[in-house]
């Protein structure tokens, strides 16, 4: 696993095996191409990555420009991947600022939300339930995290089926990248 572009370009992250599954650098690349193609660039964009397992997809944002990077994750040896990967990157003189919230994600979207994100990216457990994926999306929705023009993008295993989006957004595409399914939306 490696960070595709930016300033930390080929940079290789570590993660820790049985806590996480890392998108693969495909689906990584699949959905920045996404991304890019949404906004132009990264630049003055503010990225939540929920559910951040390595971190792989917040700190290739931040190689990219993104101007402030959150990850949430639960788990002490993800966290400590993560902050080890941060570390890395962040060597690169990256532009943006990063920040580890280590806390359920459900928790952190009980909080008062730090800033409006334009980019969130989900990436749960795939045995996480989809009635709990829910709850957090509603969570997401009403807690104040997100603008009308935020997109929103959900990794989930192919063998699920499709996304149901909860009431509130809006489902833009999907692609599928081997064994995982991504699916963007916004706020209806």
């Amino acid at each position: 696993m490696r960070i595709i572009a930016g300033v930390a370009r080929g940079r290789v992250l570590s993660s820790v095996a049985g806590a996480t599954r890392p998108t693969s650098d495909r689906a990584r690349e699949g959905v920045f191409s996404s991304i890019l193609s949404e906004f132009g660039d990264f630049y003055d964009l503010n990225f939540l990555d929920l559910f951040a397992g390595s971190g792989a997809m917040g700190l290739e944002a931040l190689s990219r420009g993104a101007s402030v990077v959150h990850a949430v994750e639960k788990d002490e040896r993800a966290c400590r991947s993560i902050a080890t990967n941060a570390e890395l990157v962040l060597k690169n003189k990256t532009p943006g600022i990063f920040h580890l919230f280590s806390m359920p994600v459900h928790k952190f979207l009980e909080l008062t939300p730090p800033m409006t994100y334009d980019i969130v990216y989900l990436d749960p457990p795939y045995d996480l339930s989809d009635e709990e994926l829910h709850h957090d999306m509603v969570n997401l929705r009403i807690g104040g995290f997100l603008t009308d023009d935020s997109l929103v993008a959900v990794e989930r295993p192919d063998r699920s089926g499709s996304l149901e989006w909860p009431k509130g957004f809006q489902p833009l595409r999907s692609r599928k990248y081997g064994q995982a399914h991504i699916y963007y939306g916004k706020l209806a």
